[in-house]
């Protein structure tokens, strides 16, 4: 499950997120601290293992999905920045954030320490908070290893319109623990016949099987070249359910639904 945590650091919110017990940063908010202007490029010059995808609430309440990093990538977009707000935001990230988390597992601010100096019961609610919120995450864990197969996405995106590319489906299963890469990722797909294998015009194109399961959506664009003529490219995109599919389908050791390999 995915625990949303909003910092304040020098009036600017940065979201994180918890993810089996690591810490995980919104790159967009990151970036902007940084004054480094395109995250999304910055997320695909980063290590596999140090880049993933999640869905959070933006500031005007939409849940949209986003690019994370962990600390290992965190520090590698802090070096990315030659302003000198990067030597300063990695000390407060190193020094005071990540200690606290590691040793009470919440940041506490200066000005949250005072209100509860000022407010013993907001003391008493924030220790209950944090007992009852690791109970939940023993319980979590102690359920995930009794019922693995049966895995439920947390980011719910059955339900979703949006589509993605396989390589970012590629992030996703990495970041819940199947070490695999975009590359592998096509092989795999195509020799489980989610994807054609066969060379040609439709190489890599969903099967049948993918599309009648709703799997994936293929994105057609019109390309008009310098000589007038025109030529439609095809591009294979994952479906909301093919996400959640997906992650299940490979943590449940490559069976589908109805039990074939």
């Amino acid at each position: 499950m995915n625990e949303l945590q909003v910092f304040s650091y020098e009036g600017k919110e940065i979201r994180t997120i918890q993810r089996n017990g690591e810490t995980w940063w919104v790159l967009k908010d990151v970036c902007g601290v940084l004054g480094l202007s395109n995250a999304r490029m910055i997320a695909d010059r980063l290590d596999e293992d140090d880049v993933s995808l999640a869905y959070v609430t933006d500031s005007m309440g939409r849940r949209q999905q986003t690019n994370i990093v962990n600390e290992s990538g965190l520090y590698n977009v802090i070096l990315r920045s030659d302003k000198p707000e990067a030597k300063k935001f990695k000390r407060w990230v190193t020094h005071e954030v990540l200690p606290q988390i590691r040793r009470h597992g919440a940041y506490i601010t200066t000005s949250k320490i005072e209100e509860i100096m000022n407010d013993p019961d907001s003391w008493i609610k924030l220790l209950t908070a944090l007992k009852e919120e690791r109970q939940e995450k023993a319980q979590l864990q102690l359920q995930a290893a009794q019922d693995k197969p049966k895995v439920v996405f947390a980011d719910a995106v059955s339900a979703s319109d949006g589509t993605i590319l396989i390589g970012e489906l590629a992030k996703i299963l990495k970041g819940n623990g199947i070490e695999i890469g975009q590359n592998r990722l096509f092989e795999r797909l195509r020799q489980d016949g989610f994807l054609i294998k066969r060379k040609g015009t439709d190489y890599n194109a969903p099967t049948q099987k993918a599309m009648e399961l709703g799997l994936f959506k293929v994105k057609e664009t019109a390309i008009t070249h310098s000589d007038g003529h025109v030529t439609i490219s095809k591009t294979t995109k994952v479906t909301g359910k093919g996400q959640q599919y997906f992650v299940n389908y490979f943590l449940g050791g490559g069976v589908d639904r109805d039990g074939r390999a």
